[in-house]
């Protein structure tokens, strides 16, 4: 009877024991591949607690967010240059590359128009800019930018090497970086070797990226904390009005307009994978304001969500300096509150198209570092007609919005790349691992290498 009864007995306690571990277990499993990103917002929210509670004193420990700062900055162009070239080196075809940068600049300039229509359509239901009144005070000091033409000259090149290693001038790094990978791949079997240097050298960078990480909660809790107690008190008056909308459509479009363009890009799975790998990017550039302290994460993201490696890293930090969904959201925001200052109508056809081409123009010139848009901003008041006046007013409300601003930049850099490899390498793009592609490259030098030999 015990021999009978005993494997019953025991497959029954089995069955009846086995849920909890199995639920516990999943918990684990979700808490294991989540626990980075959960102390990240840990160190943030703890951060932004600090800054309510101690204001401006908070500012105190704001070195610990500046060391973290300072090295993703230091750590941002090498990896610019080595993934660049080393994605264009690695490419079939000169087409490749021309496909890959077309789909991007159509991606980018809807992605940025919708932008703008969202902005135009919550200020006129919301009507957050009428009656605002701003005393206006006269800059001490404007700088001095130069013409048009010399601003796009300095924009894609520079007048010394030494100039390219520097994040301001990252459009020309850029730049520098495609045509290194161009000529790379244009020589044949002589550039091989090179290539395989970039390519070695993108991977240390990445995993440089890594070895950084680790202090990110510790670092964006420092620089939260310092950020919302030296801005908190600027939140009044007229501006919180503009506040007021900026942050919650910059919310709601962050969510809505993400999920849309994940799901056109890869259906559910395409939106699971972007949410699931997102967390860690949206810190960075929440917290430190800058799309370029980000490319690092970003990137990470996109290896995860499965993004071609020749889209993601060629579109992410270009993106970073030309993509500017945030920044069409706050030029808008910028050009509705100075026609409001000044007693005029923005709502009217005509300014309302400008209004959405300077914000495209605004968004592409604004470089991706803290602070950024001084251009795009006297490009507002010159093509409108403001005083220099009015330029403080827009400055402020920069200022306090950056953080959303930034975010919505950064992260809309990956909604686009996944974009774009749903149009390049159709609806199963997901299913294509570029890790594959790496071993066919390998290979292929191997067999040039021993052909060589022979």
């Amino acid at each position: 009877m015990p021999n009978n009864t005993g494997p019953s007995a025991t497959s029954t306690n089995s069955s009846n024991d086995s849920t909890p571990p199995q639920s516990t277990s999943r918990l684990g499993q979700i808490l294991r591949n989540y626990r980075f990103p959960l102390l990240i917002l840990t160190g943030v929210v703890i951060g932004a607690i600090i800054g309510l509670i101690f204001g401006e004193k908070a500012t105190v420990i704001r070195p610990f967010g500046t060391l973290f700062i300072n090295m993703m900055f230091t750590l941002v162009v090498p990896l610019v240059f080595f993934s660049i070239s080393s994605a264009v080196a690695s490419m079939s075809s000169a087409t490749r590359l021309g496909k890959i940068l077309g789909s991007m600049l159509g991606i980018f300039a809807i992605t940025g128009i919708i932008a703008s229509f969202v902005m135009i359509a919550a200020l006129w239901i919301t009507k957050a800019t009428e009656g605002v009144k701003v005393e206006m005070t006269q800059p001490e000091d404007v700088e001095e930018v130069g013409s048009i033409g010399d601003q796009l000259v300095s924009t894609f090149v520079v007048d010394d090497f030494s100039k390219i290693l520097s994040a301001e001038h990252m459009l020309a790094l850029i730049v520098f970086a495609v045509i290194v990978g161009i000529a790379t791949s244009k020589i044949g079997a002589a550039g091989k070797p090179f290539a395989q240097f970039l390519h070695s050298g993108s991977e240390v960078f990445l995993k440089f990226t890594s070895i950084i990480m680790y202090y990110a909660p510790i670092g964006l809790g420092a620089y939260f904390a310092a950020l919302i107690g030296e801005l908190g008190a600027q939140l009044v008056g007229d501006y919180v009005r503009a506040f007021l909308v900026y942050y919650p459509v910059a919310i709601v479009y962050f969510v809505v307009a993400f999920t849309l363009y994940a799901f056109l890009a890869g259906g559910r799975r395409g939106i699971s994978a972007f949410w699931s790998n997102i967390i860690e990017p949206t810190a960075i550039s929440l917290g430190t304001s800058s799309s370029v302290a980000a490319i690092p994460a970003n990137l990470r993201a996109g290896k995860r969500i499965g993004v071609p490696r020749d889209i993601r890293e060629t579109i992410i930090p270009i993106g970073a300096t030309i993509h500017m969904e945030g920044s069409s959201l706050s030029a808008i925001l910028k050009i509705a509150f100075l026609f409001a200052v000044f007693g005029r109508d923005f709502f009217t056809p005509g300014n309302i198209l400008i209004g959405i081409a300077v914000a495209l123009l605004a968004g592409m010139v604004m470089a991706g570092i803290p602070s950024g848009g001084f251009i795009g901003e006297l490009m507002i008041i010159t093509l409108y007609g403001f005083p220099a006046a009015a330029l403080p007013i827009i400055q402020i409300i920069g200022t306090v919005i950056d953080p959303p601003a930034t975010t919505v930049n950064s992260v809309g850099d990956q909604a686009s790349s996944m974009m774009v490899a749903r149009v390049l390498d159709g609806k199963d793009w997901m299913d294509k691992s570029d890790d594959d592609a790496s071993e066919e490259s390998e290979i292929a030098l191997a067999e040039v290498a021993s052909t060589e030999k022979s």
